[in-house]
């Protein structure tokens, strides 16, 4: 790392805190202000925010890892985390939530299960779902910008500033935590002083910086694979074939990976039951209800993905130059800071980690403003200050932002790896909650006592699961899964139904589809809106199947490019447009009409 590198990377920190600072006096005129913006922001930036704030950089490490191990066949996996998300967003999920007209996903429960004892505990349950979620998030961007910041950044000579006492050890044993907990401080401070606003703006800020820089390394991976250096891949490299078992994994670092098969089943599962259950990762509820209107939250949806391409075109240049450059690599997960040191000029490296800092920035900013979001509107004000001012309000945003921050990084300072915490999250805590989180859209008679127990049973099995590594996830997820279901059930079947006007007034608002008969028969909506295309079940689920398609060819299609793989990337691309314009006559044109603002 060269000093102008240093000076790119240093400018971008003073801005977004400049920013901060700025945005502090619109973001504190209310709640709504501080943590939806006001619903006053145009679809556009709001995808672009939401997009980018799931180009996270310890997931792209991450991606980059499973690449460099397991070539195009990892894109399974990314089923698990909901890499079809935008499918459903944009057929219908979208506009479900905006139709909500909440403030966060925890007080969405109130519109669907009432105020009740019931109700309430359902708000709860959630709210602290989301708090351990979103922690646990902190602790895993902690876990990656840690070791990303190391590659470059030496403590040494701080270090050895300190020659002669114990801080010298410290500081040299643990290099990628002091930088993590650093970064981390940096960007805590604007998130808390800017809201949703700053969150939003210094976003799209660092989507353009991130797409700029992701292109530079696409290309300079696609200028340097020769075909000698492409000769050197495995045999089946750039396939997407499902093997049942990769039986030279077995006894490797890479061992959970063996039984490949079995895991793409629960992958896939899992990834189906947590896009039909709603926006996934909490911040993405928040992006949903600030748009202006269920129009624009289609559109956000539909722009979700759209962002996100340079993200994969950049991901496979860097693990195909690894492949072909880089010997001796004993962490996968340090594949990308290596690469990205090793291949890129001076100017353009401080560029481009300005670009992925920019990415770790956005996640973090989403994450901490929503988790906020979960600890103020539903667990101080109801419980502690339900007349709370405006001021003490946006006070206890301040406080509840920095526990959220401290919470997650104990979390993180534990974990040992990006792969050890992100497999807890996405497969033991996200089976647990998972299925409680799809039947409250689907099934009327689910109440807030069966997604409370449901939610809270899978909750505590996910926590005992942390004492047992060693379950493999095709057997650990489907087992929470199983008990959470039957434990929701049995809670909502063993207490009384949700009052009738509660439930009528959620189906005439949001306009579910799925096993809602009694309740869509009580509502006795019109035949305008029983024929509107628009809310048909079978035109929703086409659209999705569709859109899946849109989705996968807009990722592969530059992946492939990279690669020189021609062939595949114009299929692909051709699947995509058929599926575009499909889409333009099933979806688009019956998109609902934009509300008067």
């Amino acid at each position: 790392m060269q000093p102008i590198d240093y000076g790119i990377i240093l400018i971008y920190f003073v801005i977004v805190i400049v920013l901060g600072f700025w945005y502090q006096k619109r973001a504190t005129k209310n709640l709504e202000s501080y943590f939806l913006a006001g619903k006053n922001i145009h679809w556009l930036p709001l995808a672009m925010s939401g997009s980018v704030s799931t180009f996270d950089i310890t997931g792209t490490m991450w991606i980059v890892s499973i690449l460099f191990v397991l070539g195009m066949k990892s894109m399974w996996h990314h089923w698990m985390w909901g890499v079809y998300m935008a499918a459903f967003f944009m057929a219908y999920m979208g506009k479900w939530v905006r139709r909500s007209n909440v403030m966060t996903a925890a007080e969405w429960m109130k519109t669907r299960f009432g105020n009740d004892t019931g109700g309430r505990l359902a708000r709860t349950a959630y709210a602290l779902m989301a708090i351990l979620t979103l922690s646990s998030f902190i602790g895993y961007a902690y876990q990656g910008i840690g070791k990303f910041a190391s590659v470059y950044i030496s403590l040494a000579p701080l270090a050895q500033l300190f020659s002669n006492y114990p801080l010298h050890d410290i500081i040299l044993n643990h290099q990628a935590d002091i930088l993590a907990m650093l970064i981390i401080c940096i960007t805590s401070l604007y998130v808390i002083l800017g809201g949703l606003y700053s969150v939003v703006l210094t976003d799209v800020i660092q989507t353009i910086i991130l797409t700029v820089g992701s292109i530079f390394i696409a290309y300079v991976a696609w200028d340097a694979l020769t075909p000698e250096l492409l000769a050197k891949l495995p045999a089946d490299w750039s396939s997407l074939r499902v093997p049942w078992r990769i039986s030279e994994l077995a006894g490797t670092s890479s061992a959970e990976f063996e039984f490949f098969g079995a895991l793409v089943i629960v992958w896939v599962l899992k990834g189906m039951l947590l896009n039909a259950g709603g926006p996934a990762q909490m911040f993405d509820f928040q992006r949903f209800l600030a748009a202006r209107d269920p129009r624009d939250a289609a559109k956000v949806g539909a722009a979700w993905s759209l962002f996100l391409v340079v993200r994969w075109a950049m991901t496979m240049g860097i693990a195909l130059l690894a492949i072909v450059g880089i010997t001796g690599v004993t962490d996968s997960e340090k594949v990308m800071p290596i690469v990205l040191l090793q291949f890129l000029p001076t100017g353009i490296r401080g560029l481009v980690i300005a670009g992925l800092l920019a990415a770790f920035m956005s996640t973090f900013s989403s994450i901490v403003n929503s988790g906020a979001a979960f600890i103020v509107r539903d667990i101080w004000q109801p419980y502690f200050r339900p007349n709370a001012s405006v001021k003490e309000s946006i006070k206890a945003s301040y406080l509840a932002s920095i526990l959220i921050v401290i919470v997650g990084l104990a979390i993180g300072f534990n974990a040992t790896s990006i792969s050890q915490i992100w497999s807890w999250i996405m497969m033991a805590l996200g089976a647990g909650v998972v299925v409680p989180n799809v039947l409250r859209w689907y099934w009327w008679r689910l109440n807030g006592w069966g997604y409370s127990i449901g939610t809270f049973g899978g909750i505590i099995l996910s926590l005992i699961a942390l004492f047992y590594p060693q379950i493999p996830v095709y057997i650990l997820f489907p087992s929470i899964c199983f008990v959470s279901l039957v434990l929701s059930i049995w809670g909502s079947l063993k207490t009384a139904p949700v009052n009738q006007d509660t439930l009528l007034s959620f189906y005439r608002t949001v306009r579910p589809f799925g096993l809602w008969a009694p309740i869509q028969k009580a509502a006795r909506l019109s035949r305008t809106e029983l024929d509107d295309k628009s809310e048909s079940a079978y035109v929703t689920i086409f659209n999705v199947i569709v859109a899946m398609f849109a989705v996968t060819g807009l990722y592969l299609s530059p992946m492939f490019v990279v690669g020189h793989i021609y062939g595949k990337a114009a299929l692909w691309c051709a699947i995509l447009l058929v599926s575009v314009i499909i889409l333009k006559f099933t979806w688009y044109n019956n998109l609902p009409k934009a509300e008067e603002r």
